[in-house]
């Protein structure tokens, strides 16, 4: 296998975002793959394993973003509140900007296989990680309810965000995506605060 940071990586990459979220991901073929990346059929395979090796390999490059983001705002001196509405506003942004991608993480990656989900959750739990040091942060300040149980605030925040992306998704986005940020924050505070 060849080193993952090479361009043509991310231009596989790149392409199986639009293909699997214009085709489906039972429908998006290798070779139509690489027909949008501009590379032979063979060179994906230089890349990866199979498609499900894709599929993995997107959602981990592009969750990256995502945790990259998540990690600069957890730096920024901030209350928990205010880091709290940048990481939703932040998630939120970086879906609105590519359809694409909000496509495949909010339909397609919910109808692979059983074992690409649980390694797709790896990913994710690096993310939601994050998100926890936001949530103590404000158990600690006094900011959120000391006495809140972690699990089911994170549960509650992240699936009020993918709930609200998913359905953005579904509705062919007629609406402004990012200015539902501040109205999510607001909502999930009152839920939080003591």
């Amino acid at each position: 296998m060849v080193k993952k940071d090479k361009p043509k990586y991310r231009q596989i990459v790149d392409a199986a975002v639009i293909v699997i979220a214009e085709n489906g991901y039972h429908q998006a073929q290798v070779s139509k793959i690489a027909r949008q990346a501009g590379v032979a059929d063979g060179t994906i395979y230089l890349y990866f394993k199979n498609k499900e090796d894709i599929l993995i390999s997107v959602f981990q490059e592009k969750m990256g973003m995502f945790v990259s983001k998540l990690e600069e705002i957890l730096s920024k001196e901030s209350t928990a509140s205010e880091k709290l509405g940048s990481m939703i506003e932040s998630h939120f942004s970086l879906l609105a900007s590519d359809i694409h991608l909000a496509i495949v993480t909010q339909l397609e990656l919910r109808q692979s296989n059983a074992e690409i989900r649980m390694r797709i959750n790896g990913v994710l739990r690096e993310y939601l990680k994050l998100m926890d040091k936001i949530l103590i942060l404000g158990m600690e300040n006094g900011e959120f309810d000391k006495t809140m149980d972690i699990r089911l605030a994170r549960q509650m925040v992240f699936g009020t965000m993918d709930e609200t992306i998913t359905t953005w998704v579904m509705n062919d986005q007629k609406y402004d995506l990012v200015e539902l940020a501040p109205k999510v924050h607001r909502m999930l505070m009152k839920g939080m605060r003591t």
